[in-house]
């Protein structure tokens, strides 16, 4: 299967869907309680789009230069900007704005929390000060040069220090809407998990033996891929929860307020 054609059934035709779905709630005039809705939706999955595109691509270079990953020269156009082929980077874009939909459609859908919501900076710092302890392991292994780790560590130490903030920023509004955010993220990851078998198994792309833990799921799926798809996905609904929540966006006018009147 060309990758292409892999983009095309298992990401532009489920895009295709929800964007029917999100146009119908649209006509409907489908509200989305606790959340920003419309034109505010669009522009925040735009701007992940780009984050993702410029986060991402110093990343995928350096996998596709190393030979941690690799694609079939036969199942690609040959178009490449930098290491990385055309297809790669369009990738990057249709899983934002898949999830991006996702997103959109749980939220108009799942029933807003029973409880009121209770700001704790105490869960803010401590999962803060967890992801950094978790990077600084990771970190450490990635620049050890152990090789079966190189992909895992890799991984952990570029995606974490951008979950940092958005952890610092609103933990405990993204465990408020823990259910949102738990449907956001373990759906697509698994959806693409299990689609990157396929990927694999056609050889469509492959990940280097020597520089993975060797974990498999189903005989083929590396567990590096997994974690890849788990943590993109969690980028995404995080910074669509806090972008758009009531909770997020009332924060920050708070903050700058704050900062305006020249309060610590």
């Amino acid at each position: 299967m060309t990758y292409f054609g892999f983009l095309i059934r298992f990401l532009i035709i489920p895009i295709i869907i929800f964007l029917i779905i999100t146009w119908l709630d649209n006509k409907n005039n489908k509200a989305t309680i606790g959340f920003a809705n419309g034109r505010a939706v669009w522009i925040a999955i735009l701007i992940h789009v780009i984050l993702a595109v410029a986060y991402t691509t110093p990343w995928d270079n350096y996998l596709v230069a190393t030979g941690v990953w690799y694609y079939n020269p036969q199942l690609v156009t040959g178009i490449v900007f930098g290491y990385v082929p055309i297809e790669e980077y369009t990738f990057f874009i249709l899983e934002t704005i898949l999830t991006g939909l996702w997103w959109w459609f749980l939220a108009r859908r799942i029933l807003a929390p029973a409880g009121i919501f209770q700001s704790s900076k105490s869960i803010r710092i401590m999962s803060a000060v967890v992801l950094v302890f978790v990077w600084i392991i990771f970190t450490a292994l990635f620049f050890s040069d152990n090789q079966p780790i190189t992909y895992l560590s890799i991984t952990l130490f570029w995606a974490l220090p951008a979950i940092f903030p958005q952890l610092l920023y609103g933990a405990d509004i993204l465990w408020y809407y823990r259910k949102l955010v738990f449907l956001g993220i373990f759906v697509p990851g698994t959806y693409l998990s299990l689609m990157d078998i396929i990927a694999l198994t056609d050889t469509t792309w492959s990940i280097s033996k020597e520089q993975t833990s060797g974990i498999l799921f189903f005989g083929i799926l590396p567990l590096e891929e997994v974690v890849f798809f788990f943590i993109t996905n969690a980028l995404i609904v995080f910074g669509m929860t806090l972008l758009l929540s009531n909770l997020g966006s009332q924060r920050f006018s708070n903050w700058k307020s704050n900062n305006y009147k020249g309060l610590p």
